[in-house]
This record gives structure tokens, C-alpha cells and sequence, in this order.
């Protein structure tokens, strides 16, 4: 998959709290973040490599809040300095203001009169181009990862990719579609707690899932996808949830599951695996319908995995779907032999 370097540009001590949502924000975005902000930019030597990096970078991201920062011998902020060399390269540039100045603690603020009149000269430097505005550090990661997915697709750049992960430009664009289609369901469940499963897909309404192959498993992957029922991806993938289960095996059982519908289309071993994208869509559409719930599960301190259990209504579901009715179909359970003979065969291979 193909991952983006952002330098994310600021002063440091007043916005400690705002840099970490917005690292958090690109790390889960599969973004690479750059922030020489963290190093002190006092010679020329260390001026050389920030503008190196800016220039590595395939985006620029400024966040501003009540102070102007660290200044050259020219009176200039090391920020705006780094603002004004990315606009000059032509790097895209995306500015978060805060929206409400005022509301910024005193220990937040320039006391000199000369550096404030120079913040706000930035500022409105700064709105020369495309900015947001943000006045919690919360609602600033937000603000990052839905502004930075819309410039993503508005002005595509190189990028970063693994030599062995190289996907088509058509799967490129359909993760970052997926991408927003996740930040769109998030904020829903965020802004109502209890969504109405009537406006909902689900049942026998059908999801197309997204997959990454290979032709006989090696050379380039390639991207495709195929259409299966909410029913058919819940029985399938979801049976594990009566006891606790590890986000990553969920996603193994998906992988297997979508390997044994195509099975006879390609090779017997093939590399096959659902976009992340695809999967977490998923784990959020079985949370909103109320089928799923993350687990309290208690855990060690290395185990850093999510784990996920079937509430009441997804267990009676659960029920319905797989429990066996008079002159039953037996594919269901050929699916779970199947899958069985596959991780026989990966432990031999």
C-alpha cells in the first residue's frame, strides 16, 4: 500500500497536545509524519536538512496556534520559513488555524507585541492558501485526517510504496475512496449514538469487497473485488466472536473466506488479502448495526491487539444464520473445511 510522507509544520511547546493528534491521525492514515519542529533549527547546517526534507515530503501540513515561534537573524519564524520554501517547490500545503484566538491560554501566547504582530501577518499569509480551522486538539486530528484525504485525491503525489506491494492505480484510488467512506461512518457513530438500523445496509444488501492478488502468486498485485451479502460476510467471518476475538485473526478468517469464493478463478496458492480499508469499513458497519462491540478484554502489556466480541444481537444472528434447518446446504461447512486445508498447507509450504 502506498504510504505518504507529511511534514507537519508548528512551534512546539504551546501545541504539544495538537502534534499528537495530528501524528496520530497520519499514522492511522498509513502517512509517514516528518517534524523537524522537535530539533532546534539555529544554524545553517540544520536548515540544509529541513529544507531537504520538505522537499522528500509529498505533502506540508502548518498548524498555527498563539505563538510565532523561534526566529532567524532576519526577525523571520523557522515556521514561516518552512511555510514559505514548501510553497516555493511546490509542495501541497494545508494550513489548521486555530479558529478562536482568544480562547488560547496566556501561557499559549507571544508576551511580545512585535512576535504577535508577525503572528498575525502569518496568519493571514497562511489563508492566502487552503486552511481549516480547529480549536481542540481532538477536533484538530479529525480536521487532518478529513482535509488530507480530499488533497490527497485533489492532488495525488508520488509517494511511498514497498517494491513488492505495488498495487494499480485504480486500487490506489479506491483505498483512499474506502478511506473517507470509513471517516464518514466513524463521525456518524460519534455525532449519534444510536443510528437506525433501518437506514443501514445490511442482510441481503450486498457489499463489494476489495482485495489485493497475484497471478499465481508473485509479480505485481493487482487489484479487484466481489460482491457478497452482509449475511453471507457475518456468518462467515464472525462465528470466533463468541469468546473474544484478536482484530488480525478476524482479518485472516476474512482473507480466507474471499481466497475460497474465488478458488475457482486462480491457483491454488495465491497471495490474496482484503484491503485494510475494506476490513475496518466492515468491522464498522457490524458495529453500527449493533452486531459487534470492541472488548474490555484484559490483556498483558505487550499485547497491543483490539479485540472484538458479538453483542446479544449479532449472537442471535449469529444463530440464525448458522444453525441447520431440515435438507440444509452443507456449503458453509465445506467453507470451514476449506479453510482448515488451507492453514494445513500454509504450515507445510
Amino acid at each position: 500500500m502506498k504510504k505518504y510522507s507529511v511534514f507537519v509544520s508548528s512551534t512546539y511547546q504551546d501545541l504539544i497536545e495538537e502534534r499528537k493528534e495530528v501524528i496520530q491521525a497520519l499514522l492511522e492514515l498509513d502517512c509517514i509524519p516528518i517534524g523537524m519542529e522537535l530539533f532546534p533549527a539555529t544554524d545553517d547546517d540544520q536548515w540544509t536538512l529541513i529544507k531537504e526534507l520538505i522537499e522528500d515530503s509529498d505533502y506540508y501540513i502548518l498548524i498555527i496556534g498563539g505563538r510565532y515561534g523561534s526566529i532567524n537573524k532576519d526577525g523571520i519564524s523557522y515556521t514561516q520559513m518552512e511555510y514559505e520554501y514548501a510553497i516555493s517547490i511546490g509542495v501541497p500545503v494545508i494550513s489548521f488555524l486555530h479558529g478562536a484566538p482568544e480562547k488560547i491560554l496566556v501561557k499559549n501566547i507571544d508576551k511580545e507585541e512585535d512576535k504577535r504582530n508577525k503572528l498575525e501577518t502569518f496568519r493571514k499569509l497562511a489563508s492566502d492558501k487552503m486552511i481549516k480551522y480547529w480549536e481542540t486538539p481532538k477536533e484538530l486530528g479529525s480536521v487532518v485526517s478529513r482535509s488530507l484525504i480530499k488533497l490527497i485525491r485533489s492532488k495525488p503525489r508520488v509517494g511511498w510504496v514497498k517494491a513488492d506491494k505495488l498495487s494499480s492505480n485504480d486500487a490506489n484510488l479506491e483505498i483512499l475512496q474506502l478511506r473517507e467512506k470509513i471517516l464518514n461512518l466513524e463521525s456518524e457513530l460519534e455525532n449519534n449514538t444510536q443510528l437506525s438500523s433501518v437506514d443501514l445496509s445490511q442482510g441481503e444488501d450486498i457489499i463489494s469487497v476489495g482485495y489485493l492478488y497475484q497471478k499465481n502468486g508473485k509479480g505485481e498485485f493487482l487489484g479487484h473485488h466481489i460482491d457478497i451479502t452482509w449475511n453471507s460476510l457475518f456468518s462467515m467471518i464472525c462465528t470466533n466472536l463468541f469468546d473474544d476475538e484478536k482484530e488480525e485473526d478476524i482479518k485472516y478468517r476474512l482473507d480466507n473466506y474471499i481466497f475460497f469464493l474465488n478458488k475457482p478463478n486462480f491457483p491454488n496458492h495465491i497471495n490474496m488479502t482484503v484491503y485494510d480499508d475494506t476490513f475496518k469499513l466492515i468491522l464498522i458497519q457490524f458495529k453500527a448495526l449493533g452486531l459487534i462491540e470492541k472488548s474490555n478484554k484484559q490483556k498483558s502489556l505487550r499485547d497491543t491487539s483490539k479485540y472484538w466480541k458479538l453483542t446479544q444481537k449479532g449472537d442471535t444472528l449469529m444463530t440464525q444464520l448458522r444453525a441447520l434447518k431440515k435438507n440444509h446446504s452443507t456449503d458453509n461447512l465445506t467453507f470451514e473445511q476449506d479453510k482448515t486445508n488451507i492453514e494445513k498447507s500454509d504450515n507445510t509450504d
